[in-house]
């Protein structure tokens, strides 16, 4: 099983922002601070969830077991609905990524569990140009 801790930060609402991935697969794992350029805080954490998944794939004949601290992005993918429209087309894109693995399920944390993939987040929004 493929642990995925995402994260997503932007320096204002829109503003800089950055997507923490972080990819644990036994013994080995991967850290990855995006850059995303100007987005909402909410459209961070959705991409952080996207470009996880799509880093995964390479692995895709695993389980992946989801965590994040975004409220939004996990009762979303959850309840397969988003009640903000302008935010579906991330669902559509997650869910086509989800599809591609065997089982994937998603779970809240507290942001005091989700540290190393925060990090990551805050260091990406420094990584835009």
């Amino acid at each position: 099983m493929i642990e995925l801790f995402i994260d997503g930060a932007s320096a204002g609402s829109p503003g800089k922002s950055g997507a923490g991935v972080f990819i644990k697969n036994g013994q080995n794992s991967q850290r990855h601070s995006i850059p995303l350029g100007e987005l909402s805080n909410h459209e961070a954490e959705f991409e952080a969830l996207i470009h996880g998944l799509t880093l995964c794939l390479p692995l895709k004949d695993h389980i992946i077991s989801c965590k994040s601290d975004s409220q939004a992005v996990i009762g979303a993918v959850e309840k397969q609905f988003i009640r903000n429209k302008q935010y579906a087309h991330y669902l559509k894109k997650i869910t086509d990524l989800t599809d591609q693995f065997p089982l994937f399920f998603i779970k809240w944390i507290p942001s005091k569990e989700n540290k190393v993939a925060d990090e990551l987040a805050r260091k990406a929004i420094f990584l835009n140009e």
